[in-house]
């Protein structure tokens, strides 16, 4: 266990915090609030939030090279511009209990992001790539969620939650495509479940473990290096950001907690930031088609 000083960043409390991104042009991070269906921007460091309401579920949102931001919004990718939808760019099939989630952009800005199944029905959610339409690249997941890339691009980190693992997937940069498949760690010794994830830059794998209250860093053999207890029982995703890249960002739920554990977990629903000791990478904006 690392003892690490966390503190809140703004005054924003969402139901469901979710999908932190740092985006470099502008210095602030895009996050969510997924059932709370508002995508923020908030600039660090003194935390004053743009707050964007798209209803619906809004599961993630990045910035693009067009200087919007595409938001996944229920089953489909929106183009934003401030607070206006601007078009839709794709969308996977409607269906009553399926929905986008987590995604990101790959080393040459391909968008990735997959989909959930909201009763966990094994095998039926996918990983797509946005090309001029969402492509699957990897099918039987049940509920898609983080993933993020080996500094030369080569790894492709990835986590489907009712696994208890987090995955790695040799990645071709040229074609957008993952390969082989294998377990980089087995998470089922924490109380918590793989959520959100990102890499920093010495090659270590930040997970976010929902339920279980803390953060866990594995180097790339997939020892376990760190875990960091959290104020929150319920973090949901993870972010490098700040001028130097610095400050880990970590976003939190709300709507799963009891009257009595809102009382006790004061920052539920909070963005948290603190101080890893390492720095992250920049993250490419998407490449819309």
């Amino acid at each position: 266990m690392s003892s690490v000083a966390v503190e809140p960043v703004g005054d924003v409390r969402a139901r469901f915090g979710e999908g932190a991104f740092w985006d470099a042009s502008t210095e602030t991070l895009l996050w969510v609030d997924i059932t709370g269906g508002a995508v923020h921007r908030t600039s660090s460091p003194d935390g004053a939030t743009e707050r964007c309401v798209l209803g619906g579920e809004v599961a993630a949102a990045f910035p693009t090279t067009r200087g919007t931001v595409v938001a996944a919004r229920d089953n489909a990718l929106l183009e934003v511009v401030g607070t206006e939808i601007v078009g839709e760019i794709a969308g996977v099939p409607r269906h009553p209990r399926m929905r986008l989630n987590d995604g990101g952009p790959d080393p040459r800005g391909r968008l990735l992001i997959g989909t959930l199944h909201a009763d966990k029905d094994p095998g039926t959610a996918s990983l797509y790539r946005l090309d001029d339409r969402l492509v699957p690249v990897v099918t039987g997941v049940t509920v898609s969620n983080g993933l993020g890339w080996s500094q030369d691009g080569r790894l492709l980190y990835y986590a489907d939650t009712p696994t208890l693992r987090v995955d790695v997937f040799d990645y071709d940069v040229g074609t957008g495509l993952p390969g082989a498949r294998r377990t980089l760690a087995d998470v089922s010794d924490s109380p918590g479940r793989p959520d959100g994830l990102t890499v920093d830059a010495e090659g270590g794998v930040w997970v976010a473990m929902v339920r279980g209250g803390e953060l866990r860093r594995y180097a790339p053999d997939g020892k376990l290096d760190r875990v960091v207890p959290l104020p929150v029982s319920h973090p949901t995703s993870v972010a490098f950001g700040g001028a130097d890249l610095g400050d880990l960002f970590v976003t939190s739920a709300l709507d799963p907690l009891s009257a009595a554990e809102r009382e006790q977990q004061p920052l539920a629903g909070r963005l948290l930031r603190l101080d890893p000791g390492v720095r992250g990478s920049p993250a490419p904006s998407v490449l819309l088609p």
